[in-house]
């Protein structure tokens, strides 16, 4: 028997969320015909709804759904901060959740979930972009920025956008085995699981921008300088400031202490070079700033949940 999907679409989705996960589904079907899925697209009001690059879709009225729902996805887009105050939208989520199978979401289509309750005291993820904003909108969510997608009992989250692929396979595999998703993906042309979090992908992985002009500058010149003594006593020098004040000025500003914001910076330093570069390890790591290819290594590990070498072969442009 096929399995009911009914993902919730408002206007000004992002297409990409709902036509990704459709298209697994949609695979999986054709795939295995006698256990595959169900697709169907509701929205408040029936009718189209356009997505927000103005792109209609066809939707039944959230209303309209009564017959059990096994898979409710939410999907994200710019719109979802103007969603949050729809009650109807919200309490129609929080309804249809309670008599599905397992609730999931994309990308900014998490705070439609938190909003309706449903991730209260659970782990989740969303668009990198977005995952600070849902941390402190929704003090009962445990937010995690980086994984693609994360299962908390019932509920999945995913992060930004594709990463709906990513998530609707892990369903697939879930529900029907690695044989039939690995066959999904390949007929999609997608990874079954692509390497790492989704921070690989958050250029660059800053921190926030300080207020101070000195300290902006500062930032600037770490960013530019990968290779440079970018101690705290280096640094405080450098502004004029003796290093307790400055550790703390930093940190008050920016939000990561300076040490951790120049690993950051020579984290981002060393992805660029393996990106654009045919440099060796070792030179990747001295040219960064990280010292030795060992440290590359436990740095890109602790940031990215990938090594060099793999982020490497997936990442670097083969024209460079």
């Amino acid at each position: 028997m096929r399995r009911s999907v009914l993902m919730i679409v408002f206007p000004g989705f992002q297409l990409l969320d709902l036509a990704g996960p459709a298209d697994v589904f949609a695979t999986a079907a054709l795939l295995a015909p006698e256990d595959g899925y169900q697709v169907e697209v509701a929205a408040v009001r029936a009718g189209p709804v356009p997505a927000g690059n103005g792109i209609p879709v066809t939707a039944r009225a959230l209303g309209e759904v009564t017959g059990p729902v096994d898979t409710l996805m939410v999907v994200g887009g710019m719109s979802v901060p103007e969603q949050l105050g729809d009650r109807e939208l919200v309490e129609a989520v929080a309804g249809l959740a309670g008599g599905a199978r397992r609730v999931a979401s994309v990308c900014n289509g998490a705070f439609l979930l938190a909003e309706a309750g449903l991730l209260d005291h659970r782990r989740a993820t969303t668009h990198w972009l977005a995952a600070g904003e849902l941390d402190a909108r929704y003090e009962c969510v445990e937010v995690d920025p980086d994984p693609l997608y994360i299962e908390d009992g019932n509920v999945w989250t995913s992060a930004g956008v594709l990463s709906g692929v990513d998530l609707a396979l892990a369903l697939v595999a879930r529900d029907h085995g690695h044989a039939l998703a690995r066959d999904v993906a390949r007929g999609l042309v997608v990874y079954l699981h692509r390497p790492g979090g989704q921070s690989q992908f958050s250029t660059p992985m800053r921190a926030m921008t300080p207020r101070s002009e000195p300290l902006r500058e500062l930032q600037a010149y770490i960013d530019a300088n990968p290779a440079a003594d970018l101690s705290v006593p280096a640094l405080a020098d450098r502004v004029g400031m003796s290093e307790r004040h400055f550790s703390r000025v930093f940190t008050e500003q920016t939000g990561l202490s300076p040490g951790r914001y120049v690993e950051r910076s020579r984290a981002e330093a060393a992805r660029r070079l393996l990106e654009v570069t045919a440099h060796p390890l070792d030179r990747v790591a001295r040219e960064s700033g990280l010292g030795t290819p060992e440290t590359l290594y436990r740095v890109f590990r602790r940031h990215w949940r990938i090594s060099p070498g793999d982020h490497r072969r997936r990442f670097r442009s083969k024209e460079k």
